[in-house]
């Protein structure tokens, strides 16, 4: 890339983000960051959960507009080096919890941290389908509260398959990303 992407709004805004070198990750655009923090709004001392962090760039864009903490999933270990440098920069240390596992190896160390009030999820859009049952695994897990809000990253030409225990609330393509918001079904 060539410019650092940047925390777009609130404390951090303007300050830049390490990405991992590479083609592994796929950093979500400026663009689309900004609508989808638009169309969140408030996110006010929410507990956030980032999978597939990357960069950690939605997270910390969640914990800048007013999240109050944050647990960011991430494998990949450039990513997970790029995570705790921006991390580090922007002095969230105590605001995050950085779990350097694979999504479905992560469910263990996500006991006692939730219930989660927004869920954000980029993965590599190959297995967005595999990410959706991870985040349907979770629902049911108890790992998020009654009215959490989900945003799932996808090809916008391929919408997710959306499980029983989602509800799809909002879906919105800008160009070739789409987003797909969700909301816990109630039972």
């Amino acid at each position: 890339m060539n410019s650092s992407p940047r925390v777009i709004a609130g404390s951090h805004r303007g300050r830049p983000l390490k990405t991992p070198p590479g083609l592994s990750t796929r950093p979500t655009s400026a663009r689309v960051r900004e609508a989808m923090f638009g169309i969140l709004g408030n996110v006010d001392g929410a507990r956030v959960l980032d999978l597939y962090a990357g960069s950690g760039a939605l997270a910390l864009e969640a914990l800048s507009r007013g999240a109050g903490y944050a647990v960011l999933v991430e494998r990949e270990r450039r990513a997970v080096a790029a995570i705790r440098d921006n991390v580090t920069t922007l002095g969230e240390t105590a605001r995050t919890r950085l779990v350097p596992l694979a999504v479905e190896r992560a469910f263990s160390a996500l006991t006692g941290e939730g219930p989660f009030d927004l869920i954000l999820c980029d993965p590599p859009w190959d297995i967005v389908d595999e990410a959706m049952s991870a985040v349907a695994q979770l629902t049911q897990g108890g790992s998020f509260s009654a009215s959490a809000r989900i945003v799932i990253e996808h090809r916008a030409k391929e919408p997710p398959v959306i499980p029983e225990c989602l509800s799809l609330v909002d879906s919105r393509a800008f160009g070739d990303t789409g987003l797909a918001f969700l909301t816990p079904s109630i039972e």
